[in-house]
């Protein structure tokens, strides 16, 4: 069932580390974070980056999660580790550079496998182009798709998300929306393959989460759920709900009628602001967990159906605003 397992990133519980760990000298460890993430009310589980939190030793880096009550829920790839990667990661016009970051995620989806998560996500930010004629883009596409194929039969049993993003660090990315997302896939043709749809990144994309989300599901499979919220400007990392909750509760009826029953994960970024991450953390666990009350209650009731089906905004939105209050309401 929806909402019963909670996931963030890991890197948000660097946040006001000096007052969490008063004699701390430098930045906080792994291992540290780790612990400081598991105090929260309703966590399940982590998402980690790699290389950047693995390393050479999935196996103890698994356990050392396992150990506080929480699990992996997947990987993501960081493509950071060659200056060279700013070029492109699978599209780097270095063919060497590319078999590079091709190998790389390779040893990333063996990682996931051996410390017991389930899924790898690749974020391809790299992947794209900033000037008019820099590219040849039917060479760019067929380069991405290669790319991707080849990770994704690495190991049929890992499940392969693709998180699109419209642009940032690129001007534009290859895979900037849920429509070429879905193009890129259905000509690889593998059964692991999936997308993961973060809430920011849909906005900036000028998409509707929601309808992203339909099309996601009719024609592949949502792997990947990031909550978080913006201003449609960028990638702000906001709390879930703060901006958009209607578009929020939306997506979330989305996913639920879909029968996505993954992790809800929170992609959100207390560290840049210095907030609580633990506060914040569990501040969105308590929103989505009343979003999904206001959620179930829709579903209980056919006036919404109804209006829908006159194309009625003013009476569906009555409708989900009084399910969210009486949720609220408790």
């Amino acid at each position: 069932m929806l909402g019963h397992r909670f996931a963030t990133r890991i890197n948000s519980f660097s946040s006001g580390a000096h007052a969490y760990w008063p004699k701390l000298s430098g930045k906080p460890s792994l291992e540290q974070m780790i612990h400081r993430a598991a105090t929260v009310d309703g966590l399940s589980e982590l998402d980690l980056n790699y290389p950047d939190h693995v390393g050479d030793d999935p196996v103890s880096v698994g356990k050392m999660v396992r150990d506080c009550g929480l699990q992996v829920s997947g990987l993501a790839m960081r493509y950071y580790t060659n200056s060279a990667f700013k070029r492109g990661a699978f599209t780097n016009p270095d063919r060497a550079v590319r078999r590079e970051a091709i190998d790389m995620t390779k040893r990333g989806i063996d990682a996931a496998q051996a410390m017991g998560a389930p899924m790898m996500t690749l974020w391809l930010g790299q992947d794209g182009w900033d000037y008019a004629f820099q590219c040849d883009y039917p060479a760019l596409w067929a380069d991405e798709v290669s790319g991707i194929a080849e990770v994704a039969a690495h190991d049929p049993d890992c499940l392969i998300s693709i998180e699109y993003k419209p642009n940032e660090p690129r001007s534009y990315s290859v895979l900037p929306d849920a429509a070429t997302t879905l193009l890129a896939i259905a000509e690889v043709g593998l059964g692991n393959l999936g997308v993961t749809i973060d809430f920011a990144h849909a906005l900036y994309a000028d998409e509707q989460p929601a309808f992203a989300a339909a099309l996601i599901q009719s024609r592949s499979r949502l792997l990947g759920l990031h909550l978080n919220d913006g201003y449609a400007k960028r990638d702000d990392g906001l709390m879930v709900g703060a901006v958009h909750e209607q578009a929020t509760l939306e997506l979330l009826r989305a996913v639920h009628r879909g029968g996505f029953d993954g992790a809800v994960y929170f992609d959100t970024f207390p560290d840049a602001s210095g907030l609580d991450p633990v506060a914040e953390c569990a501040a969105n666990i308590r929103t989505v967990r009343r979003m999904l009350d206001a959620v179930y209650r829709i579903e209980g009731d056919n006036r919404l159906a109804q209006a829908q089906g006159r194309q009625d905004p003013v009476e569906a939105q009555e409708i989900t605003r009084q399910a969210l209050a009486r949720a609220t309401a408790g």
